[in-house]
């Protein structure tokens, strides 16, 4: 808990980094495995992560990007993907749970309903749920990086509709965040102050 605690205190947004210093794709896959550790709604792990790591693929996300330096000097560029909340993809997700003696297989069924109900012919919260699922995931994967001692910083600066073109997103994909991750400069600030909490907490 400590550690937890300490990564919260400590984590930055890094915007310079070292170019001169790649990270592995084991490196890669790690991040991303760690980030698909973060909860989402029903299990449905509507996530999907794109690791941009070849410089023409960083100069094609860069020229859409607001032509941001950290795309290309970072070791990757994720694009972190939101997939539209579908109640149809459940029994698959589940399925591991249940063959792990986790979930009672009974449940399965009355989970489908359930999200049918929340999401089936609700275009805005299939949205919804697609970003708030990305989102979790990026912020999984920061933490990831901090722990293994890289800087991340996340990026809200892009064109949507040419990110999901020029990388062949699905129609139910919505490119949600872009985070980069590699070595840190030691020009990078500290982590800014917060807005003090009586500003943002209430008791009720």
């Amino acid at each position: 808990m400590t550690d937890i605690i300490t990564a919260i205190e400590e984590r930055r947004t890094t915007v310079l980094f070292d170019t001169t210093r790649d990270i592995s794709d084991t490196q890669v896959t790690e991040l991303v495995r760690l980030a698909t550790k973060a909860p989402t709604s029903f299990n449905l792990q509507n996530w999907r992560f794109i690791a941009v790591r070849t410089p023409e693929a960083k100069a094609r996300l860069r020229a859409i990007a607001w032509d941001q330096a950290k795309i290309t000097e970072a070791a990757v560029t994720f694009i972190i993907i939101g997939k539209l909340a579908d109640e149809q993809t459940l029994p698959d997700r589940l399925a591991p749970a249940v063959e792990a003696g986790i979930m009672p297989a009974q449940m399965v069924d009355g989970w489908v309903a359930g999200a049918g109900s929340l999401y089936k012919d609700q275009p805005w919260r299939q949205r919804d749920e697609a970003i708030r699922t990305a989102t979790l995931g990026a912020t999984t994967l920061m933490f990831a990086a901090h722990a293994m001692g890289l800087g991340a910083g996340p990026m809200i600066g892009f064109d949507a509709g040419a990110v999901a073109s020029e990388f062949g997103l699905a129609d139910d994909e919505i490119p949600a965040m872009l985070v980069s991750v590699g070595y840190g400069t030691p020009e990078n600030w500290p982590q800014k102050p917060r807005r003090p909490l009586q500003q943002v907490l209430s008791f009720v």
